[in-house]
């Protein structure tokens, strides 16, 4: 279950391995009149995550949503084709747009936090501590958090939750002595955040992070609640602080039928 770490690079793909970096910049801003289709779809998906709009039900027609935010059917169908492509919703022709089974759209970005991201995704969740303990770096952690091979560091198995639902598995390492305490604090916060904080980072960057579809292990499919059958979106991921010394290493397995993963580039 582990990844390597490469050369940079930004794209994203469902069945090979990816890379995000904090350093590419591609593009340009949209035009202000180009984003009203992009804060719509985030305002429905907020909507859909707080259980406004239950899964199976319909959404208000296109004509009635038009109507709602003041802007052109063209727009809403733009809105709402965003929101097809992340899952949360099917559209049929001649019935209209229905909300698909629980599904949140999650934020990978350079700051983005798993309380931050749920927010923002309009659901209400947190991150539970299954296991801990000090275990010895296997090569791609000792690789990633510049650790001789076999050094202590500190492992932690969390579950991150939204709404009653499973939505990621996560193992997660951070160099000893430096956050002898983390374990402790994430119990008591919920939070790797805080938990970071009281260990004097007040401020890290997602360095990279690595995505890939594939088959979950039999524990993870048992803990995610979900078949072994049915793929997973693996994430491996590696964080800095402000000083560009890495902090934590994890891979995380998110519910492929649950969650959608954005790449941000901006945060």
């Amino acid at each position: 279950m582990g990844g390597s770490l490469g050369s940079p690079r930004v794209a994203f793909m469902t069945d090979t391995t990816t890379l995000l970096t904090k350093t590419e910049r591609d593009g340009t801003q949209a035009p202000e009149r180009d984003r009203f289709w992009q804060r719509i779809a985030q305002e429905l998906a907020g909507a859909i995550g707080r259980g406004v709009y239950l899964p199976g039900e319909r959404l208000p027609s296109e004509h009635v949503l038009a109507q709602q935010f003041g802007v052109h059917r063209h727009t809403i169908r733009r809105s709402l084709a965003d929101l097809g492509q992340r899952g949360l919703v099917r559209s049929t022709q001649g019935l209209g747009t229905f909300v698909e089974a629980f599904a949140v759209d999650l934020v990978l970005g350079r700051r983005t936090r798993h309380q931050q991201s749920l927010v923002q995704a309009g659901v209400r969740g947190g991150l539970r501590v299954l296991q801990s303990k000090v275990a010895d770096a296997d090569e791609d952690q000792a690789r990633a958090l510049t650790l001789g091979l076999g050094q202590p560091l500190l492992w932690l198995l969390t579950l991150g939750e939204g709404e009653g639902h499973a939505l990621h598995v996560s193992e997660r390492c951070f160099p000893l002595p430096r956050f002898v305490r983390l374990a402790d604090g994430v119990r008591e916060s919920g939070s790797i955040t805080l938990a970071l904080a009281a260990h004097g980072v007040e401020d890290y960057l997602r360095h990279e992070s690595r995505i890939s579809a594939r088959l979950p292990s039999a524990e993870v499919a048992q803990m995610l609640e979900q078949p072994a059958n049915r793929p997973v979106l693996l994430v491996t991921s590696l964080n800095v602080d402000t000083a560009g010394q890495p902090i934590e290493f994890a891979r995380t397995w998110f519910a492929g039928d649950r969650v959608t993963l954005t790449v941000n580039h901006e945060d």
